[in-house]
């Protein structure tokens, strides 16, 4: 199912770089530099950490804007559902809020990198209990971009994400103490208004 699912990613990602010149020589118009923007992603993920450790599928959705071509401020809200092992399981879902620095190799292409702070709420179940950690950590990304239209572009990215630890307390020391870090790669379309 995983590998069916990256395919499909893997596709359509590839298909928007091919039909993108085509696309581009129809169209007239130059890349919107600035103005609010939305966006929707897909992606995996591999998360690292003891009885953590699992990879899945992620799902987001942003919010934002664009000053000029070189910087932006977002808004993501990022949902990792759930993961772990068949005593640990954990639902992870974060809102994150980063500064985006890009630099434009040419009209249509340009790459990009991002910090912020991500803000989670991890439930963690295990023997029969069941603990909420909210906390806010930092988290760094970068990416690559291109211009689908003068207001649609394509992009994919990778973000490295860590969430709280586990309280030695909780669950009669029985869960590793490390909280998960997340590596995730996504790609999606960003629409400016």
């Amino acid at each position: 199912m995983r590998l069916k699912s990256g395919i499909a990613c893997v596709t359509v990602f590839t298909t928007a770089v091919f039909t993108a010149p085509a696309v581009m020589a129809q169209s007239t118009g130059e890349r919107d530099d600035s103005g609010f923007f939305v966006s929707g992603s897909y992606g995996g993920y591999k998360s690292h950490g003891g009885e953590f450790d699992d990879d899945r599928d992620l799902y987001g959705v942003s919010a934002g804007y664009q000053f000029n071509p070189f910087f932006a401020l977002e808004a993501d809200y990022v949902d990792f559902g759930k993961f772990g092992e068949d005593d640990v399981r954990s639902d992870l879902k974060g809102l994150a809020l980063s500064a985006k620095g890009r630099f434009p190799l040419t009209e249509a292409f340009g790459i990009y990198g991002k910090v912020g702070a991500f803000a989670s709420d991890m439930e963690v179940s295990a023997f029969d209990e069941k603990e909420t950690y909210d906390e806010v950590s930092p988290f760094v990304g970068a990416g690559v971009d291109f211009m689908v239209t003068p207001s649609l572009t394509a992009f994919a990215e990778y973000n490295r994400y860590n969430v709280d630890d586990v309280d030695e307390d909780d669950f009669n020391g029985q869960v590793t103490n490390d909280g998960p870090e997340f590596d995730t790669a996504r790609v999606g379309l960003q629409y400016m208004f």
